[in-house]
């Protein structure tokens, strides 16, 4: 990048975290893994900033971006749904999928249901997918849960947390709530800790589809 170059768009992302970009490492609350099987631990709290798969965490915000050129392919996550259904990643094909980790019984996640129903409204359904994953919970008060705070898309029944051990090989989820974004080609582009705004969802999605990598 030595020689001059055209001045390139500034994302809403990028203007939001070039400003305080730096190296260090991510204090988390412990994911347990055991007997090859991942358990989350709790929610999440308080993340600080660490480098990551080429990407980067802004403390802030706890996003990890991985750059276009580094993404690896999202897991094959396919299974039941709270209301039984049948529903898997590969059903996106083509969209951009924000994919919500969460329990019922998880505080940050009550927190952050709002935010998530506005940003769902105000994303484009033709181009953007939302699928949640349920872990650790009971499926009555998921399904309680769901219709209190009017979530419409689908969540993967998955008391085990079996459906995040393929992120080990991405950007492993830590804490609970946990969001990725999945790029239109399949790949893992950012990951998300703790809870989130309406406006960081759209902005973190828009950019996503625009190409714009951090």
């Amino acid at each position: 990048m030595t020689a001059a170059v055209a001045p390139q768009r500034r994302g809403p992302l990028r203007r939001r975290l070039n400003h305080n970009r730096f190296d260090g490492r991510l204090r988390i609350l412990v994911a347990v893994a055991a007997a090859a099987t991942l358990v989350l631990v709790g929610c999440s709290g308080q993340v600080e900033a660490d480098r990551a798969s080429g990407g980067f965490v802004q403390g802030q915000y706890g996003l990890t971006v991985v750059p276009v050129g580094e993404r690896v392919d999202a897991p094959d996550l396919s299974g039941e749904t709270l209301l039984g259904e049948q529903v898997s990643l590969d059903d996106f094909a083509g969209k951009t999928v924000l994919i919500n980790v969460w329990g019922s019984w998880c505080v940050p996640c009550r927190e952050e249901v709002d935010d998530l129903v506005a940003a769902r409204r105000q994303l484009p359904a033709a181009s953007v997918a939302f699928l949640g994953i349920n872990i650790r919970d009971n499926r009555t008060a998921a399904l309680a849960f769901e219709e209190q705070y009017g979530v419409t898309w689908p969540s993967l029944y998955d008391p085990s947390s079996s459906q995040l051990l393929g992120f080990r090989d991405s950007l492993a989820a830590a804490a609970v709530p946990t969001t990725y974004i999945i790029d239109a080609d399949g790949r893992v582009a950012v990951r998300m800790l703790d809870k989130q705004t309406a406006q960081t969802f759209i902005d973190v999605v828009t950019d996503v589809q625009e190409g714009v990598d951090g």
